[in-house]
């Protein structure tokens, strides 16, 4: 786990971002999984594989046109991450075992993306 937020990343009590995507830990011990929990209690888990499929990067995602440029079908299910990082206070960045690092994933997108929304 990186831990609780306010020793990675504190958020002042001014800040905009609504509960439902400020993340309070940020969890990694298993390089199979990145798990955030929320503000509002909900938590959020991701295969190391999804985040991949879902990177943002213009290596992955047109610049221009938005569509995607990695086929799906091209990361395998079971790869790991070998870190994940704070960018600012609004995103995380991984570095995954096939060394694609260039993503950002705010938490506003990881929130709306998330996997277990559509079971609940």
């Amino acid at each position: 786990m990186l831990g609780p937020l306010p020793s990675i990343s504190p958020f002042p009590a001014s800040n905009p971002m609504s509960s439902a995507t400020q993340p309070v830990r940020i969890g990694r011990r298993d390089p199979a999984r990145v798990v955030i929990e929320w503000a509002d209690g909900h938590t959020t888990e991701y295969s190391t594989a999804q985040l991949r499929r879902l990177c943002p990067c213009a290596q992955c995602i047109h610049e221009l046109t938005g569509r995607q440029l990695l086929d799906p079908a091209s990361v395998p299910d079971d790869l790991t991450q070998r870190d994940v990082r704070l960018v600012g206070n609004y995103a995380i960045a991984v570095q995954f075992a096939d060394g694609h690092n260039t993503g950002i994933y705010t938490f506003v997108a990881l929130r709306a993306k998330d996997p277990g929304a559509a079971e609940g």
